[in-house]
């Protein structure tokens, strides 16, 4: 069997429909944060990057390298294996309290990456629980579909930000099953925030668990950037918080927090933890820095959430879509992969702006578009460079406008 001529027909097809990806080779400058510096075909050129999740750009805050830096020159590059071979690095203890007092629970558990402790804990919980049912949001990040996938469990998908239906589905559930309702507070394409309150509500009436993914609101949300559930007054109605740290943190893992059985249970029967190598301990470092630092300042959420509003008005006045919520994401729709693709190229091109297009199968077809992710260190004349850009680019791939 030709297996060369199978992968290339299904690449081929994949570009004939618009979907192909191509990932920009980008080169970070430590301090510079958005720049970057593009390589292509021996060629490179300076570009304002608009789509990182490095939401705050505390990848280059002086608290977090200093951290790294030490910890480096103290314990050395890896952590030597898994903490289950190797033992725990003490810097893993001190990350894992940071991240249980900033949600206000018991303890947490670190994974390599929000991916990890989402596919994890969702396959322990739904494996282990004898008969258990997972209620899943309709638009759950592709991390928690596959921890259930795994689990085995049996699975009910509720209407997105629904929690009426998620009702009817918990009503037709054996009432003595045991019941996990999975959610996100911020979702990532979109940028709408779930009705966190009327979820646990009917979860409460139903005694399910309540699952909160805040990996896109850790950092950002909360006066000490515990997410939505902390700025809401919420975090103490949620059975397990999980999040990341290589979004709004500037670094890279993931975690959950809950209490101490809980995360005790999961340390003990996820294979995702058990069987993975352990971030590094300058890494673990970092990640507390970053935590501590934002658990005091609001510089950072404050002067970010001017970038958006800014960044929202300015695009309202020229007629470019997107789509409005209350987060810090603004997806600018174009409903076209080819002109998506075409929009994304001509911006790094020929105006030294990098927007990665988002396609299918991230969201539905159709519904493609350019997700944009100010920072607060973006500047003024960044802002008004981006929707010139925009401004032009819409007329020259003839696209409709906003009417205000």
């Amino acid at each position: 069997m030709d297996f060369e001529a199978l992968f290339q027909d299904q690449l081929d097809a994949l570009k004939q429909e618009g979907n192909y990806r191509v990932f920009a080779d980008l080169e970070r400058h430590c301090g510079s944060f958005p720049r970057a510096t593009n390589r292509n075909e021996g060629e490179t050129r300076d570009v304002t990057v608009w789509c990182s999740n490095d939401y705050l750009g505390m990848g280059q805050n002086d608290k977090v390298l200093s951290a790294m830096e030490q910890t480096l020159r103290e314990c050395g590059a890896g952590a030597g294996g898994t903490r289950n071979i190797s033992g725990t690095n003490h810097h893993h203890l001190l990350l894992e309290q940071e991240l249980a007092d900033l949600h206000g629970k018991d303890d947490a558990l670190l994974f390599t990456s929000g991916y990890v402790s989402n596919w994890a804990a969702l396959s322990t919980l739904g494996a282990r629980l004898p008969g258990a049912v997972i209620l899943s949001d309709a638009l759950n990040h592709a991390s928690m579909i596959e921890g259930m996938r795994h689990s085995r469990a049996n699975k009910k998908i509720w209407t997105h930000n629904d929690p009426e239906d998620l009702r009817r589905k918990l009503a037709e559930c054996d009432p003595d099953a045991p019941k996990i309702v999975a959610f996100e507070s911020v979702y990532s394409m979109d940028g709408d925030i779930a009705p966190i309150a009327e979820i646990c509500d009917v979860a409460d009436e139903f005694g399910a668990m309540t699952y909160l993914d805040e990996v896109h609101a850790v950092g950002l949300y909360g006066p000490r950037g515990g997410g939505v559930a902390e700025q809401e007054g919420l975090m103490d109605r949620i059975t397990l918080i999980e999040g990341t740290l290589g979004k709004a943190f500037g670094v890279m893992g993931g975690y959950i927090t809950g209490s101490t059985a809980l995360c005790d249970f999961i340390r003990s029967f996820a294979s995702g933890f058990i069987f993975t190598t352990a971030l590094p301990p300058a890494v673990a470092a970092g990640a507390t820095a970053s935590i501590r630092h934002l658990k005091v300042s609001r510089f950072e959420r404050a002067q970010q959430a001017r970038r958006v509003a800014q960044l929202r008005a300015q695009l309202d006045a020229v007629g470019i879509p997107h789509l409005p919520n209350p987060s810090h994401i603004i997806p600018v729709m174009v409903k076209d992969p080819v002109k998506c693709k075409m929009i994304s190229d001509m911006l790094m091109d020929e105006w030294g702006i990098y927007v990665q297009p988002i396609n299918y199968p991230t969201v539905p077809k159709g519904t493609e578009r350019l997700r944009i992710t100010p920072s607060p260190l973006h500047t003024d004349a960044d802002l008004e460079h981006l929707v010139r850009a925009l401004t032009d680019l819409w007329s020259h791939c003839a696209l409709s406008r906003a009417v205000a």
